[in-house]
């Protein structure tokens, strides 16, 4: 029994390495045919990588600015820190009230910066407030 499994064993090594011989010499074929081939695809896949890649700088959005809050127009206005929080708040959308319990103030005292920034934004309602702080750049 144990002589059998060694004749299969052997005629199954035989196989194999007769296989591998000729898928070798069907490699070596196929390289000596068809090696033009293989270079221009191997110069195709390096020519559009490279272009991807410069495309991509090239043409690649430029990272965007950071934003300031223009302080040269902040200056101008003579907008206090305490103002400038006030309109970020009133940009945001949040009333009096919320703004009062976000800064830690009273409603009133909400009331009065609102209405220096009117002032000094020469805005008649929160919404030209607004509107002209981001004209500005003050807000985003």
């Amino acid at each position: 029994m144990a002589q059998v499994w060694k004749q299969v064993i052997g005629y199954g090594a035989l196989l194999a390495a007769g296989t591998l011989a000729l898928q070798w010499l069907d490699y070596q074929r196929l390289a000596r045919m068809h090696s033009g081939d293989v270079y221009f695809f191997l110069v195709a896949v390096a020519f559009l990588v490279l272009g991807i890649v410069l495309g991509v700088r090239v043409f690649g959005a430029p990272a965007p600015a950071a934003f300031d809050g223009n302080p040269k127009a902040q200056a101008a206005l003579g907008l206090s820190e305490r103002e400038l929080e006030v309109l970020h708040e009133l940009a945001a959308g949040r009333s009096n009230k919320e703004i009062a319990r976000q800064l830690g103030v009273s409603p009133n005292t909400v009331k009065t910066h609102v209405a220096r920034l009117f002032e000094k934004l020469e805005a008649k309602r929160r919404t030209d407030a607004i509107r002209r702080a981001r004209e500005l750049g003050i807000v985003p």
